[in-house]
């Protein structure tokens, strides 16, 4: 596998705990580094995922009403809570 390096200024704490970790796991420092990095593009690529997911259920009139909503939550404090809302059939 080709590799690059990368290098990035980060504060002195968070420096000292990733050697912290890294030392705890008997990995190196850039071992940490890259699993850290992974998991956040992973995450920052499935939150976009997502986040497009929804606006097309928005341009597609897949919704639930902000009423629906509200009373549901509202009554999730009562004796008789509502069943989750659904999006109303068109």
């Amino acid at each position: 596998m080709e590799t690059k390096v990368l290098t990035a200024h980060v504060p002195l704490e968070l420096a000292e705990r990733v050697d912290q970790v890294a030392s705890r796991l008997e990995r190196s420092r850039g071992w940490i580094v890259k699993q850290a990095l992974t998991a956040w593009i992973e995450q920052e690529e499935e939150r976009r995922r997502l986040t497009l997911e929804g606006l097309a259920d928005v341009d597609a009139g897949r919704v639930i009403p902000h009423e629906a909503v509200q009373a549901w939550a509202d009554s999730l404090d009562t004796d008789n809570p509502l069943p989750p809302p659904s999006i109303p059939p068109k």
